[in-house]
């Protein structure tokens, strides 16, 4: 629903920061839901590295990169127009939110 209320135009994707990785696209109004967070990344799945398990192991700092990484990662394949963080989380990467590029954060 998050995905939903945030969407304006064209293709957006969707990251949901909380236990896991929620993840979703939506593309001319259509919203189809994905499940990013449990494709492998590194050595185990990318929710263990930017959801709340991969918070505590690894700390702030090295999870903000993660987040990053992932983000530009997910930018990169899926060539959205827009990317939204949302989910319990998304306070906590405040300093790598700001590197989505401009015009594709909201």
């Amino acid at each position: 629903m998050q995905a939903l209320g945030s969407y304006q135009r064209g293709r957006m994707l969707f990251l949901g920061l909380g236990t896991g990785l929620g993840s979703a696209m939506i593309v001319d109004g259509l919203l189809e839901p994905m499940e990013l967070g449990h494709l492998p990344y590194k050595k185990s799945i990318y929710e263990d590295y930017i959801g709340i398990r991969g918070l505590k192991k690894h700390g702030k700092k090295k999870w903000r990169k993660h987040v990053e990484d992932v983000a530009e990662q997910f930018m990169a394949a899926l060539e959205p127009d827009d990317v939204v963080l949302g989910g319990g989380n998304v306070q906590q990467p405040e300093s790598s939110a700001t590197r989505v590029p401009e015009g594709r954060q909201r």
